[in-house]
Protein backbone atom coordinates (compact mmCIF):
# COMPACT_ATOMS: atom_id res chain seq x y z
CA UNK A 1 0.00 0.00 0.00
CA UNK A 2 1.17 3.73 -0.72
CA UNK A 3 2.42 5.62 1.77
CA UNK A 4 1.34 9.47 1.43
CA UNK A 5 2.75 12.31 3.64
CA UNK A 6 -0.55 14.42 5.15
CA UNK A 7 -1.42 17.52 3.08
CA UNK A 8 -3.60 19.86 3.26
CA UNK A 9 -7.39 19.54 2.16
CA UNK A 10 -9.14 19.11 -0.64
CA UNK A 11 -12.47 19.86 -1.22
CA UNK A 12 -14.46 18.21 -4.11
CA UNK A 13 -18.23 19.33 -4.36
CA UNK A 14 -20.46 17.04 -6.32
CA UNK A 15 -24.56 17.60 -7.06
CA UNK A 16 -27.56 15.57 -8.21
CA UNK A 17 -26.98 12.00 -9.15
CA UNK A 18 -22.93 12.11 -8.79
CA UNK A 19 -23.83 13.19 -4.93
CA UNK A 20 -26.27 10.23 -4.43
CA UNK A 21 -23.50 8.14 -6.35
CA UNK A 22 -21.07 8.82 -4.19
CA UNK A 23 -23.10 8.65 -0.88
CA UNK A 24 -24.08 5.36 -2.10
CA UNK A 25 -21.12 4.21 -1.88
CA UNK A 26 -19.93 5.81 1.82
CA UNK A 27 -21.08 5.86 5.26
CA UNK A 28 -23.59 3.32 6.88
CA UNK A 29 -25.14 2.80 3.48
CA UNK A 30 -21.90 1.94 1.28
CA UNK A 31 -18.29 -0.17 1.27
CA UNK A 32 -16.20 2.94 2.74
CA UNK A 33 -16.55 4.94 6.06
CA UNK A 34 -17.01 8.41 4.47
CA UNK A 35 -17.18 10.15 1.35
CA UNK A 36 -13.24 11.26 1.74
CA UNK A 37 -12.28 7.57 2.03
CA UNK A 38 -13.97 6.70 -1.32
CA UNK A 39 -12.70 9.31 -2.61
CA UNK A 40 -8.93 8.33 -1.37
CA UNK A 41 -9.01 4.76 -2.83
CA UNK A 42 -10.44 5.94 -5.84
CA UNK A 43 -7.48 8.63 -6.34
CA UNK A 44 -4.91 5.67 -4.99
CA UNK A 45 -6.31 3.51 -7.57
CA UNK A 46 -5.82 5.87 -10.67
CA UNK A 47 -2.11 7.02 -9.54
CA UNK A 48 -0.97 2.81 -9.62
CA UNK A 49 -2.61 2.15 -12.81
CA UNK A 50 -0.66 5.62 -14.15
CA UNK A 51 2.27 4.15 -12.36
CA UNK A 52 1.76 0.41 -13.82
CA UNK A 53 1.19 2.20 -17.33
CA UNK A 54 4.13 3.89 -16.82
CA UNK A 55 6.31 0.98 -15.90
CA UNK A 56 4.69 -0.84 -18.64
CA UNK A 57 5.80 1.71 -21.32
CA UNK A 58 9.41 1.54 -20.27
CA UNK A 59 9.42 -2.63 -20.66
CA UNK A 60 8.29 -2.62 -23.91
CA UNK A 61 10.83 0.07 -24.72
CA UNK A 62 13.43 -1.55 -23.15
CA UNK A 63 12.13 -4.58 -24.69
CA UNK A 64 13.17 -3.86 -28.12
CA UNK A 65 16.67 -3.58 -27.11
CA UNK A 66 16.65 -6.61 -25.14
CA UNK A 67 15.32 -8.60 -27.98
CA UNK A 68 17.87 -7.64 -30.45
CA UNK A 69 19.64 -10.11 -31.50
CA UNK A 70 23.62 -9.85 -30.15
CA UNK A 71 24.74 -9.07 -33.57
CA UNK A 72 22.75 -5.30 -33.52
CA UNK A 73 24.93 -4.26 -30.28
CA UNK A 74 28.58 -3.33 -30.61
CA UNK A 75 31.31 -3.98 -28.19
CA UNK A 76 32.60 -1.46 -26.43
CA UNK A 77 35.04 -0.75 -23.90
CA UNK A 78 34.54 2.26 -20.66
CA UNK A 79 38.47 3.13 -21.57
CA UNK A 80 37.22 4.02 -25.30
CA UNK A 81 33.69 5.56 -24.45
CA UNK A 82 35.79 8.19 -21.79
CA UNK A 83 38.04 8.83 -24.21
CA UNK A 84 35.28 10.35 -26.70
CA UNK A 85 33.54 12.01 -24.11
CA UNK A 86 36.85 13.86 -22.94
CA UNK A 87 37.05 14.95 -26.79
CA UNK A 88 33.71 15.98 -27.13
CA UNK A 89 33.38 20.19 -26.86
CA UNK A 90 30.80 19.57 -24.44
CA UNK A 91 33.37 18.36 -22.15
CA UNK A 92 35.73 21.23 -22.38
CA UNK A 93 35.09 23.71 -19.39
Amino acid sequence: MLNFPRTEGVNVRFSGVLKEFVEERSGSRGLYGSVSEYIRVLVRRDYEREEARRWDSLADTLKAGIEDPEAAFAALKAEDILLEVRKSPLSEG
